[in-house]
């Protein structure tokens, strides 16, 4: 990405989430305590690919903890204890063979510009997990929300928890959860809910299914 592209990368974000990333911040401590943490080994190694604000990786205990991005403003949000590999993730990943338990992403595929991007990312993942690692993955489900998916400007690639799946097991990955409806939408535009009614709503999964529009799966990396 040329520094133009970063440079509207990061007024794009910052005036779409810039007033909420207080309220941001907040939610994702409690999806990471109520929800993610439990899919992380502490002991292990993690990667938040597209990590944007770093929301998700600051939260998350882990004994090792990487970041991905190209916005110029993510490395200021980061932890001390989170590495920043500022990098396009469709090209070979700064890290070694199997060095990773789980990659997490949130809403990013969406952004990349296609589905041979995708498959690239997919592969250096797959690389960098360890035997029996993960790759989590939440998005906004194109079936359920379709015009409004395309209400930003840097969405690009429409996916489901169907397409997505099947790219992952073309990869190498056994599809170990998919949930078609896990969380609304988007927390750039709506009410601010408090956290506990978050915690709440994370326990109870028939409210998913009515109120989600955005895709949880769980993939792993099959031992041989």
């Amino acid at each position: 990405m040329n520094p133009a592209n970063k440079a509207q990368l990061q007024s794009l974000y910052q005036n779409r989430f810039g007033e909420r990333l207080e309220y941001r911040d907040q939610v994702w401590a409690t999806l990471c305590s109520e929800f993610w943490q439990r899919l992380v080994p502490e002991d292990g190694s993690v990667l938040d690919l597209g990590c944007g604000y770093g929301q998700f990786i600051n939260h998350i205990r882990s004994r090792c903890k990487w970041a991905m991005d190209l916005n110029p403003s993510t490395k200021q949000y980061l932890d001390k204890s989170v590495t920043l590999l500022e990098q396009d993730c469709s090209t070979r990943w700064n890290l070694p063979d199997q060095d990773l338990d789980v990659v997490f992403t949130s809403n990013f595929f969406e952004h990349l510009p296609d589905k041979e991007s995708l498959n690239r990312t997919l592969h250096e993942a797959h690389r960098c997990l360890r035997e029996g690692g993960c790759l989590i993955a939440l998005g906004p489900n194109i079936k359920c929300l379709p015009g409004r998916y395309w209400d930003f400007w840097d969405h690009s690639l429409p996916l489901t928890e169907k397409s997505l799946s099947e790219g992952l097991r073309a990869t190498g990955f056994t599809i170990e959860q998919a949930v078609a409806k896990f969380l609304p939408y988007t927390m750039a535009t709506g009410p601010r809910f408090p956290r506990f009614l978050i915690a709440i709503y994370l326990k109870l999964p028939f409210l998913w299914r009515l109120f989600g529009e955005q895709f949880l799966l769980v993939a792993r990396k099959q031992s041989f």
